[in-house]
Order: structure tokens, then sequence, then C-alpha cells
């Protein structure tokens, strides 16, 4: 049987993701180093709204994260980097049940690309200690 050799280059590339697919599924999410998309629940509410189970896709994962001392002020030099949103898709939801008086419009931002960054207050809920 003969296959013309760009049909074979097109079944190796398929095989190669498939595989690359099923380790990304399987990697143990405890063990997960790093910064990527994942799915994600939560219950959109509002005043004057009954709530609504929300399931799309977020930023989750680790990432690098040191702090060193100095001897001059701050006396500390840090680098903190926190999973976040790269590029997003913004999502609209009905939440059932409003009032009259109220938008029954929920938006959420959908994850698309997520990367290490520093926190930054627009898009994210940053903490510090």
């Amino acid at each position: 049987m003969y296959l013309h050799p760009l049909s074979v280059f097109f079944l190796v590339l398929v095989v190669a993701v498939a595989s690359e697919v099923c380790v990304a599924v399987t990697t143990p999410l405890h063990g997960f180093r790093g910064c990527a998309v994942r799915e994600f629940s939560f219950v959109a509410q509002k005043p004057g709204c009954k709530g609504l189970r929300i399931t799309t896709d977020a930023c989750w994962g680790r990432c690098q994260t040191w702090e060193k001392p100095i001897l001059d002020p701050p006396y500390i030099h840090r680098h903190h980097r926190v999973c976040t949103y790269n590029r997003t898709r913004q999502m609209t939801a009905r939440l059932p049940g409003c009032q009259p008086n109220v938008s029954p419009l929920y938006h959420y931002p959908m994850a698309l690309h997520c990367h290490c960054a520093i926190c930054s207050t627009q898009d994210a809920e940053c903490e510090t200690f």
C-alpha cells in the first residue's frame, strides 16, 4: 500500500498531538508545575437575582517565585509571579429569577491562554501580606 509523503506527515502529526493531549489529561494536578487553562465552575450571583452555576475556563497553576535578603532598603528582593490571564473572551450569562428592575445579564471572562506574570488588580484579586 502506497501512502503519499504528505499523508504520512499528517498522520504522524495527528498521533503526536493526540499523545500530548493524553499526557496533559492524565497528569495529576497535584504534581503539575506551570500555568494552564483549566475548567472551573462557580455560582454567579448578584443582588436581585437567583444564582446560576457556570462552568468556564480559568487560569490555574503554580509559578516560580522567590525572595532573597539584601543589605539595602527594602532589605528584600522579591520575584513573585502568579498564574493569570494572557488572553480572554468576555462571556455573558442570563441569571434566572431577577427582579423587574435588575438586569439578568452577568459578564465574566473565559480564559483562552494563561501565563505567569506579576499580579494585576485590573483583572485579578491580588493578596499581599
